[in-house]
This record gives structure tokens, sequence and C-alpha cells, in this order.
């Protein structure tokens, strides 16, 4: 990977994405493709309705490696992973001493008990840092390998099984959050990936890890399938943000807990309060508090907001209860292009977090109307 000349960094397909007509802005130290000619609300669209192609190659690729490498990540995270099953994935929590959020990622157990790994993946923004805080941690337990040499493409979208299929037949197999090694065959050349029935737009799709060389080759073949467009940046955001997905920086970050961020779902029972391996990560003390509902252990939490006029509230926009004092503020929020409403989520106190609950995000000095909502904002396919 080089450094463009205002010193960022390029992934694989960089070609590719300026051939296609993609407008590059500074995402996580690299230039990436925030949209295309088409626009965020079209790529939105078909992301929802057929198939749409991502080059998230700027996350994190890492191995952990021997028999122990299990017990040591469910060290540092709050999740079950010893007893996660052969080529089954997870969502993790990487925790500071707090119990605040370093990074939220997925690993999969690639059978590490037989020489194989756990395979993680980490966001872009992050990776140095959680590979460099991950080795400290358990790097004498395990080995810690960072692949810098892999390009990552996610295929989203209702009919991302279909095109898929069609080069590597099986993949249809998988279900939801399971993995499998595969020959994608795009008649030019055979490729072979590793990926994972996952993603993160609310929608079906596939997370397709491959050697950086052949990533410009599988990409192009992609793209030749009459179902898949390439969609960029803004239309992740979007698709996340109606699905009701935090994103780490904005939604998650090292002040907040799951807890309070809302993901205490992806806490195993085995870890909680009475399980076989309850606590023994870090901040598990508060964390646990805070799942057994000790008074005064939440201060605040993520909710999902809609506004009632239809006037977008963007991310760090104040929120005021109806009193007008100061409550929070929007952490993600924009117009939903499935829904065509102004979506949001922020966090509020638990008081005003119950759903109907109505706060003002003050846009431009105006108090607009919000509901607190359900989310996702979206029905997850």
């Amino acid at each position: 990977m080089s450094a463009t000349p205002d010193n960022l960094l390029q992934v694989p397909l960089n070609d590719l994405h300026l051939a296609l007509g993609a407008r590059m802005v500074p995402f996580a130290g690299y230039s990436m493709p925030v949209q295309y000619p088409e626009g965020l609300m079209a790529e939105h669209k078909h992301t929802r309705t057929a198939a749409g192609l991502f080059d998230v190659s700027h996350m994190g690729q890492l191995r952990l490696v021997g028999p122990d490498a299990a017990a040591a990540f469910e060290s540092l995270i709050p999740v079950d992973v010893i007893d996660l099953g052969l080529g089954k994935q997870r969502y993790g929590l990487l925790l500071n001493e707090t119990g605040g959020i370093i990074d939220d990622l997925m690993f999969v157990n690639r059978d590490y008990a037989h020489g194989g790994d756990i395979f993680v993946i980490v966001n872009g923004a992050c990776k140095v840092g959680d590979i460099a805080h991950i080795q400290a941690k358990i790097g004498n337990r395990c080995q810690v390998i960072p692949m810098p040499e892999r390009a990552l493409l996610a295929l989203q979208g209702p009919q991302a099984v279909t095109a898929l299929s069609r080069l590597a037949p099986g993949v249809e197999k998988l279900v939801f959050m399971t993995s499998g090694s595969f020959t994608v065959d795009t008649g030019a050349q055979k490729i072979e990936v590793f990926l994972t029935r996952s993603g993160y737009t609310g929608e079906d799709g596939f997370e397709i890890s491959v050697d950086a060389s052949d990533a410009m080759v599988l990409a192009k073949a992609l793209l030749a399938q009459p179902e898949v467009k390439p969609i960029g940046l803004g239309a992740r955001n979007s698709l996340r943000l109606e699905a009701g997905l935090p994103l780490y920086g904005n939604d998650i970050n090292t002040t907040t807990t799951p807890v309070e961020a809302g993901l205490q779902w992806a806490i195993q029972k085995v870890r909680r309060a009475g399980g076989a391996r309850m606590g023994g990560f870090p901040g598990a003390d508060k964390i646990l508090a805070q799942l057994g509902g000790e008074a005064g252990s939440v201060t605040r939490k993520r909710v999902g907001l809609k506004a009632l006029a239809r006037i977008p509230v963007r991310e760090h926009v104040e929120l005021q209860n109806q009193a007008g004092e100061h409550i929070g503020e929007v952490t993600s929020g924009l117009l939903g292009p499935t829904i065509d409403q102004p979506i949001a989520m922020g966090y509020v106190p638990p008081a005003l977090a119950t759903l109907g609950s109505l706060v003002n995000a003050i846009v431009r000095g105006k108090p607009v109307k919000m509901e607190v909502v359900t989310m996702p904002f979206v029905p997850t396919n």
C-alpha cells in the first residue's frame, strides 16, 4: 500500500474506484470512495433491492493462533469465545479497564484448537491501536498475526447470494454468521477466498477476505454480475444507521459501556453473573453492575430517534428535554433514504430512554421534536 501525496494510504482497488468515477475522501487514514456517479440515494436503494459491492479493505484483519487463543481473547472481551462452534462468527467488543469500548469487532473460530486460528476483523481507524493492545495483553498466550496482505470486500443486499453463488457455488448453503473457504471462478482465473455470511447493512450478504493481489479480478467479476453495483461509504453509513447499527467513533467509544450502548445482547449468559465464566474481562465489575440493574449504574442509554418534522438532524446536534435542559447529543443522524424520514441515534438519560419519550434536537437554534422509537428503523433481512 502506498501513501498518496497528502499522506493517505490507498486500498488495493484504488484504481478501480477512480475508473468508476468515485468521489474519493479521506477515511481512517485511507483514500476511500464516498459515492459513485449515481449518488448516495440510488446506491442505498440498490443495496436494499439488489446487491451492492463495498470496498472495506481499510479494515484490519488478524489471526490469533494457538491452543490458548480462545481463552486469551476471552480475557479481553465480554463475549463467549471458548464455546463458539467451528466456522461460526460472533460480534465482540474490545474493552478498557473502565468497561469503555476500545472497538467493536467480528471474529470466527477457524479451528484454533487444531492448528487453525481465530480470525478477527476490526475497524480501520482503530486497527493499529487494536493490534498493539491485543499483542500487549495476550501476545504471550497466542500468536497475534496481522494480515495487511488481505483485502476485504462486502457484497450486500437481497440478491447478493444470487450473484455470488454463480461464481462460488455452495455459498448459498451458509447461514447468517457462519463462514467458509471457497474458490471463486471468475472465468479468467480461480481465486481462493475466505468469507462469512454477514455484513453491516441490515441486509443479507457476505464479507469476503481475499489476497490483495486478487482483489481487482474478484471485484471486476462481481461487478460484472447484473445484480451488482459499486457502493460507497456514504450509503454504507445510511444503510447501517437505518439498521440501528452503531458506528465506532460516532455512537460508541472508550467512554461508553456495552450496556449504555444497548449492546448487552452481545454478552452471553456464560459471561454474566451466575454464568460458568462470569466476568474476567476488563471493566467487569462495572458492566455486571449495569447488567444487574444496580441503582445509578447506568446514567445514559443509546436510543433511536425519529424527527416529527421533515428536518434532518445531524451528529453533534444538542438534545434537550421538554424543559429546555441539556440532556445529551445526537451521535448519528440523517434522512433515512428507505423510510424518507429524519432518523438519528443519541444518548439520553434512562428516564427518557423509554419508547414514545419526546426530546428536542436543537437545529440552527430551533427545537425539532424527536420521538424515541425502536431500532432498527428499517426491518432487517
